[in-house]
């Protein structure tokens, strides 16, 4: 009896895996090194053309600080900011951005790219991960 419960009990959590999403965090780890490049090769998350670009900052006023800087391989805008120094400093830190001061978000939902010699990693937080960690 014990052992039909088993593949009982087996099959309704295979069925209740179909429905739980898989998700992954991504931690991010270290400090800045204050160089600018973010500042000069930045993403929007669900900003894909021109158009939804000047929406974003007819909105958003504090966008105006923003210009398209082109596109990278696979067809994404780069976004740079107007504010920034030739040796990469903001020129106007003390009134940056809420997005600039945050920047980069501890956990994010996405695998985040960084520049090449960035101070910053992105860590991936896999299940294993958080299995290890309650042993």
């Amino acid at each position: 009896m014990a052992n039909i419960l088993d593949k009982i009990t087996s099959v309704i959590n295979e069925i209740r895996s179909w429905f739980v999403p898989e998700k992954m965090r991504y931690e991010i780890t270290g400090k800045c090194k204050m160089c600018g490049k973010c500042c000069n090769y930045m993403y929007s998350y669900d900003t894909y053309t021109e158009k939804e670009f000047k929406i974003m900052q007819f909105f958003f006023p504090t966008y105006r600080r923003f210009y398209i800087k082109g596109r990278d391989e696979a067809g994404n805008l780069i976004f740079a900011c107007k504010l920034v120094t030739p040796d990469g400093k903001c020129s106007v830190y003390k009134k940056r951005p809420r997005m600039c001061r945050k920047y980069p978000a501890r956990w994010i939902g996405y695998p985040g790219k960084l520049h090449d010699g960035c101070g910053y990693k992105v860590n991936i937080k896999t299940f294993d991960d958080y299995i290890k960690k309650g042993s």
